[in-house]
């Protein structure tokens, strides 16, 4: 079983790349950033998404650091729920374990229902069977347009009045990475490299 990919954050003081790596490492940097009256704007980015984020960084560094440990566990899925979603489920009774299955609502046509109650094992079974199979039929593709994404929360937060970065826009969503990379080559160079890092979706 392959471990799960950690967090990952980069900051930047206006185009320069300052930090990048664990959310507390960028945290630190940010701090210093300010305190020191960085040119800015100074922002963090979750790389998995390439949107910024908002970190306090007031108080001690251990406080910080400790804030912003929780912070990446919160953003990473893992925590700050505030007791809601699946972890916060009612009491489990007799019968068989649920083994990490969340009940929701479904809206379907009669004949969906119809068609799900006549496969073996019932609806449930066969739309787990149709989801994972659409899942991994469409694997590349889904991992292509959320690359794309991530690039270009990024490219709006930090590169929106670079020239260029209308055709890059459209170049990147018609996953046209080569035209992509053109447009942007003038970019500051830490700005190009981050952009194109986060636009491969075999990153």
């Amino acid at each position: 079983m392959t471990a799960p990919t950690p967090p990952h954050f980069t900051t930047f003081d206006g185009h320069r790349r300052i930090a990048s790596g664990p959310l507390p490492d960028n945290a630190l940097a940010l701090r210093r950033a300010l305190d020191n009256g960085a040119a800015g704007p100074v922002l963090v980015f979750d790389d998995s998404t390439g949107r910024s984020i908002d970190l306090d960084t007031s108080g001690t560094v251990d406080e910080l650091l400790e804030r912003s440990t929780v912070r990446a566990a919160q953003l990473a899925g893992e925590g700050g729920k505030g007791g809601a979603g699946p972890q916060a489920a009612e009491p489990r009774g007799r019968g068989r374990p649920k083994l990490g299955v969340v009940s929701r609502e479904v809206t379907l046509l009669p004949r969906h229902w119809e068609w799900l109650a006549e496969q073996p094992g019932g609806a449930s079974v066969a739309l787990r069977k149709l989801v994972e199979q659409a899942r991994r039929d469409h694997a590349g593709k889904d991992r292509s347009r959320a690359a794309s994404e991530r690039a270009y929360h990024f490219m709006v937060a930090i590169a929106g009045d670079l020239a260029g970065f209308e055709e890059a826009s459209r170049a990147l969503f018609a996953n046209d990475l080569a035209g992509f990379a053109r447009h942007i080559a003038d970019w500051p160079a830490d700005v190009r490299e981050h952009a194109l890092r986060l636009a491969d979706s075999n990153g």
